[in-house]
């Protein structure tokens, strides 16, 4: 039987209140935990995780150059995210550390947030729901009109598994899809557009499902939302970066587009104080993916990913780092 000195270490990094894998990991590894020490990060790495072959990081931690000066060792590097712009993947690639990401653990959550925002940006119930609660519906009785979910020209920017979902979802609203992504998918029955004006002007609602990177950062700038329109809607599951976040909050002020439904914001958890006030908006805190069974499956695939590695199988999700 091997000793525990056998059982590969792992190095992982948490947020205190995010200790869904701690137990599943630990039956399977020794566990280094920073979220365990007083002591500031470099030092802890420096003198604890010089050995560790594998990190796993959940939450928003940035793997910088310096992070990975501290882990010699290292050579995986598992990320409990979809997204990974969060790692210096250049330095990655340098040091010969492979990433992986969590791929599709969290599509069908995402999706799911991303209809419920749509729906709720239109049919205007949170807005309902403060009507009631301030006592507005028995003082004034009249509640503005919603706009119809059913038959919306949705653009959907970032046709991977989140993006393909939303797709299907909203089929069942008889809504008409179209996509922009890196290229053309044959498979895909929606029409394409190549680049991001065109999908807006032909569309009542932007869905952003795609990933950040130098290319997509501001994709959505005030241009697309003018195409867009003054009754057009911005939904965003993606990252805050991809839109120009000071022009939306002009747009949405000054009527240039007429809604948006937001999840992820540009320098969170702050957010614009603008948009407090705009009936027209609905705001997330991040939670797209907060739900047990997105947690469950992240776990899952992470411990796919690390089981596959100290054994020398092909990893599940790994990062393409060119």
């Amino acid at each position: 039987m091997a000793g525990a000195s056998d059982t590969p270490l792992v190095l992982l990094h948490r947020p205190p209140s995010l200790d869904f894998m701690d137990e599943i990991l630990s039956r399977n590894f020794r566990i280094l935990n920073t979220d365990t020490s007083s002591e500031p990060l470099p030092i802890f790495l420096s003198r604890h995780a010089s050995s560790a072959r594998a990190f796993v990081v959940v939450g928003r931690f940035f793997v910088t150059a310096e992070i990975l000066s501290y882990l010699p060792s290292l050579q995986l590097l598992v990320c409990g995210s979809v997204g990974f712009d969060h790692v210096d993947l250049a330095e990655c690639k340098r040091r010969g550390v492979v990433v992986t990401n969590a791929r599709n653990a969290f599509s069908d959550d995402v999706a799911d947030c991303a209809v419920g925002l749509l729906i709720s940006v239109l049919r205007r119930i949170p807005a309902g729901d403060r009507f009631i609660r301030s006592g507005d519906w028995e003082k004034y009785g009249e509640f503005r009109l919603g706009s119809k979910v059913s038959g919306k020209r949705v653009g959907i920017l970032g046709f991977g598994s989140i993006g393909s979902f939303v797709a299907k979802r909203l089929e069942g609203f008889d809504c008409v899809i179209s996509y922009n992504s890196r290229s053309e998918k044959p498979s895909v029955p929606y029409r394409y557009y190549s680049d991001i004006l065109s999908l807006a002007a032909n569309n009542d609602v932007l869905v952003l499902c795609c990933s950040l990177t130098e290319q997509t950062h501001h994709i959505v700038n005030r241009e697309v939302m003018e195409s867009l329109g003054k009754d057009g809607v911005i939904i965003n599951v993606g990252r805050g970066k991809l839109i120009d976040e000071k022009e939306m909050v002009k747009c949405l002020v000054d009527g240039v587009i007429g809604g948006a439904g937001l999840d992820v914001f540009e320098n969170e958890p702050a957010v614009p104080e603008e948009l407090f006030g705009l009936e027209n908006v609905v705001l997330s805190p991040h939670s797209g993916v907060a739900t047990q069974g997105s947690l469950d499956n992240v776990a899952e695939i992470t411990l796919a990913n690390l089981k596959a590695f100290f054994s020398n199988r092909p990893l599940l999700s790994p990062v393409q780092l060119d």
